[in-house]
């Protein structure tokens, strides 16, 4: 099977099964290695990215199903070198500790704030819910969403 797709504002192509989960094409086959894989079962967030910006696990996304579709990875979230205001806002509000789980929070955020430019701390809390944080950082996942809203003002970049 072949697949034509566009992969952080490019044009890609796969080949082969189409079965095969996105979350390893993303890694073995593009290299895209902050798409984490955790639990394997899209229980815990890990492995988020964005299909035509909505967030989706990608260890559950057969690959026949971006056909055609929009991926974008935490790797094409920057700009020009420039970081985007979301990665900026964790940052600045220290929202991660080992890191691991930060690629998912970051693209679940991004699609939420698409979505939702001006979400309460409720929305925000209810909307990352889940995508676990093994560390703890929760509360300053939350203030770096915060943080990051009115800066994104409901863009993409």
């Amino acid at each position: 099977m072949e697949i034509d797709f566009k992969l952080n504002q490019k044009p890609a192509r796969l080949k082969g099964d189409g079965e095969r989960k996105l979350l390893w094409a993303l890694r073995s086959d593009f290299g895209l290695t902050g798409t984490k894989c955790g639990c394997g079962m899209g229980l815990c967030g890990a492995c988020t990215v964005l299909i035509n910006l909505e967030a989706f696990r990608s260890c559950q996304v057969p690959v026949k199903d971006i056909k055609g579709k929009e991926i974008l990875t935490i790797e094409g979230l920057a700009e020009n070198g420039r970081l985007h205001p979301l990665q900026n806002a964790f940052i600045e509000a220290n929202a991660f500790q080992c890191g691991f789980c930060t690629p998912g929070m970051i693209l679940n955020a991004f699609s939420l704030l698409l979505k939702n430019p001006r979400p309460s701390e409720k929305e925000i809390i209810r909307e990352m819910n889940d995508n676990l944080c093994r560390c703890g950082a929760h509360q300053r996942i939350v203030q770096a969403i915060q943080i990051a809203a009115p800066k994104m003002n409901g863009r993409k970049r």
